[in-house]
């Protein structure tokens, strides 16, 4: 059939469009190809540039190390030799076999405490551990046997059988004239294989995180020197080289250190570590009472500590102290209400196990009250409780 002139004009400009597309396609391929090789023949060719005779270049003269740097070296090799490696192993049983197997929970860090083989550690460490294996810094490893353990202030002691000569107790400071800015060194164990040392100031002080337990843990030590999950019960240094805090937590949603590190305060180290290792356990002073749980308090309009149970015999039955109970028909008679403790006021558990750590099992209190909208006082010598 014939065509219009107008359609075979149309006709023969698309055939010449498709055909310098495919030349230009071909084109653009073969200068790509060409580029490649040449690209890669002149890589190849650079190899000729090698010379055999060519000199290897002298080493600059390094000069002394700046003193800062050697205080730095020499507090490292002092302490390091303190500083353990800790592998928490729980024990399984195969339900088949009935044969036993250790599997390695977790890995910390820990520190030589005294010549009697006593380590410390966090507790969060060995929490989940059936046995516990101490790696020295001369990589001899010992069984750990456990002292005693404080999970409100995330401490452990355990103890290994180790001779005298290979302990190296690491020397103790204070936490109670730190101040912000000075310098501190974490060393830690995290592999097992060796030491590592991190650096930098106290960032801030007085500060307060959770415990595994959910109780406040107070005074503790802030820093930027990175502590990383496997440093956790390490020890931090000042620039003597004494013991200033034990590294417990980092702030971090990665989990990896993040400029923000947190150390328990010595002083209260040691003085839980004192108790662990004499009774194995931490004696809290408090008066005999189970208190609400704050959501509670909150439900029934309570302002304070409503007492819940009064142990029988207790420092707070033999106060007086009424718990709150239940009547025939059903009625709650809600219980007394702690306001305040020498006069300082609490609204919540947190700030009554907090003023309460400023006691010890013996001392006289005298506690605020309000009994049926009345405000009472009466004298409570605290006790020791668990």
């Amino acid at each position: 059939r014939h065509r219009p002139p107008v359609i075979m004009q149309k006709v023969e400009a698309r055939r010449r469009t498709r055909q310098s597309n495919w030349i230009y396609g071909w084109a653009a391929a073969a200068s790509f190809l060409l580029a490649f090789v040449f690209v890669k023949q002149s890589w190849v060719d650079s190899a000729s540039l090698n010379d055999p005779r060519a000199p290897g270049r002298p080493v600059s003269p390094r000069g002394h190390l700046a003193s800062a740097e050697k205080a730095t070296i020499a507090l490292f090799r002092q302490a390091s030799p303190s500083v353990l490696h800790i592998t928490a192993i729980s024990v399984q049983r195969d339900l088949f076999t009935l044969n036993l197997y250790q599997i390695p929970e977790g890995t910390g860090s820990g520190f030589v405490w005294d010549h009697s083989g006593n380590i410390i550690t966090n507790f969060h460490v060995i929490q989940n551990a059936d046995v516990a294996q101490v790696t020295l810094g001369d990589q001899t490893t010992w069984k750990a046997r456990r002292v005693g353990v404080a999970p409100d202030k995330d401490i452990a002691v355990l103890r290994i059988d180790a001779p005298t000569n290979r302990l190296q107790p690491i020397p103790i400071g204070t936490s109670k004239d730190l101040q912000v800015g000075q310098s501190v060194f974490a060393i830690g164990n995290p592999f097992g294989l060796d030491q590592s040392l991190t650096t930098g100031v106290i960032s801030a002080l007085g500060r307060e995180i959770e415990s595994v337990t959910r109780r406040p843990i107070q005074g503790v030590i802030q820093t930027d020197a990175a502590i990383n999950p496997g440093n956790s019960g390490g020890p931090l240094l000042d620039s003597a080289g004494r013991l200033i805090g034990v590294n417990t937590a980092i702030y971090s949603p990665s989990g990896v250190s993040a400029g923000i590190g947190f150390a328990i305060p010595v002083d209260t180290v040691n003085r839980i570590v004192s108790e662990l290792i004499r009774y194995g356990k931490v004696t809290r002073p408090g008066i005999g009472v189970q208190i609400a749980e704050e959501q509670i308090a909150d439900r029934h309009g309570v302002k304070g500590i409503l007492i819940v149970e009064v142990v029988p015999g207790s420092a707070a039955a033999k106060a007086g102290i009424r718990p709150t109970r239940r009547e025939g028909s059903g009625r709650v008679l809600l219980g007394d209400v702690i306001t305040a403790i020498d006069g300082k006021k609490v609204e919540s558990p947190n700030e009554l196990f907090i003023l309460l750590e400023n006691y010890k099992v013996g001392d006289v209190v005298n506690i605020s009250l309000l009994r049926d909208g009345k405000t009472l006082q009466t004298k409570v010598t605290l006790e020791a409780v668990q």
